[in-house]
Parts: structure tokens; sequence; C-alpha cells
């Protein structure tokens, strides 16, 4: 009976709620280390191209335009991965996904040794790490955006708290999926804590390496459950 209880579980929560925790590793590490640029969330990046246009002081064009840019091609290649699996299993198509996020995250993170957090410099090592993360973070937005798994987008938590919200029981819901919606919330939160800390304590490739390192180690985890034998997209 136990078995069967496990055999029922979706491996992909878990993998998911790991994955937001890396959202959190990696939002850290380029709003505080590449000058206020969110290479997992393109909204911030947005607004802040705005307050740029407008000449507001602090904020460039450029890092928030190849933040923008990088994350669309990241994206383009997960649809394009994702279509070339769809037919076969879901555990080989999450493990290519993950190869390819976990080897951009490291080569950012290589690109990044000895990048000055403090001036900013050298410019071409800025340019490279917000580039690799940000086409990462577009490739992991396009998979797990095909994977439609309900109430886990692993970088956004605005409708996350709405549903919290507007389905809790003070609304007149029921609650539903608040488990991992507050999971979510705490994933993210713990990364970017625990980013920011290795950012100030070791260096910006620190918290960069260590997403890349779980990104791999939970889809390894996730592909050994017999779950992800499903067919990709099913």
């Amino acid at each position: 009976m136990a078995t069967e209880a496990i055999a029922r579980l979706d491996p992909r929560v878990p993998l998911l709620l790991l994955l937001s925790l890396t959202t959190g590793l990696v939002d850290a590490a380029s709003v505080l280390g590449l000058g206020k640029v969110f290479t997992a969330n393109m909204t911030g990046n947005v607004v802040f191209l705005g307050f740029a246009a407008a000449g507001v002081p602090g904020f460039k064009v450029m890092p928030f335009v190849v933040a923008i840019a990088s994350f669309m091609v990241g994206a383009v290649v997960a649809g394009r991965i994702g279509n070339s699996h769809a037919g076969g299993s879901e555990r080989r198509w999450l493990l290519t996904s993950a190869i390819f996020e976990t080897a951009l995250l490291w080569v950012a993170a290589a690109v990044a040794v000895g990048f000055n957090v403090a001036d900013q410099a050298p410019q071409a090592r800025l340019f490279a790490v917000i580039a690799l993360t940000g086409i990462a973070m577009g490739f992991r937005n396009g998979t797990i955006r095909q994977l439609k798994v309900p109430d886990l987008t692993t970088t956004v938590l605005t409708l996350t708290l709405t549903g919290l919200s507007a389905d809790s029981s003070a609304a007149g819901g029921g609650n539903p999926n608040w488990q991992r919606r507050t999971g979510a919330v705490a994933a993210i939160f713990a990364g970017a804590a625990i980013g920011a800390y290795l950012l100030l304590e070791v260096g910006l490739a620190a918290p960069l390496a260590l997403a890349g390192g779980l990104v791999l180690f939970g889809t390894l985890a996730c592909a050994m459950h017999p779950a992800s034998a499903r067919v990709a997209g099913a």
C-alpha cells in the first residue's frame, strides 16, 4: 500500500519547489550582484527599463534589454526542445532540460569568478553573466510552462499569492493547493536569503554554482520516479 501511494505522488511537485528555491538564488545573484537586474523575473526588468528610459539615476538601459532579450531566446529554445520531445518520455525531456540549464548556470558561475560587484567590472563579464542566466531562466520558464503543473511556475509569485488569498476560506473558497502555493513562496524566500548570504560572504559565483547543482540533482531525483516514464506533455 505504501509503495502504491509513493508511486501515485507527482515527483514534479518537489522538483518545482526546489527549482523555485533556485530562482531565489539566481535573483539574489542578479539583483545584488549585477546592478538591480532580474534574470528570472521579467516584470521587474520592464519596470526598471522604464525607469532607465526616464533617466532615473542608477538605472541603465542596456542591462535590462540584454536580460529581456536573453530570457526570450531561452524560452524559444525551451519551446523547440519541448516540441522535439513530444511523444517521448518525460524523463528524457526533463534530463535534457536540466543539463542545458545547469550548463548555462555553471558557465555563468565560472565567468563570474573575479567579477568586481562593487565596481560592476569588467563590463564584458557583467553582460555575459546577465545573458547566460537570462537564457537559463527563459529556458526554465518555457519548460515549466509546457509541464502545466498548477500553482508552480517556479519564478513568479503574484498569481500564487493572489490564489492563496482569493481562494482562501476567508474569501469563501476551499483553499485549493494551499500547501504547494505556500511552499513556492517559502522556497523563493529561502533561495533569496541563501543567495544573498553566499553573494556577500563568498562571491557572485557561489549562488549561481549552487543553483546549477540543485537543478541537476533535483531533476535526477525526479527522473528516478516511475511516474517520469509518462509521455512528455501528457
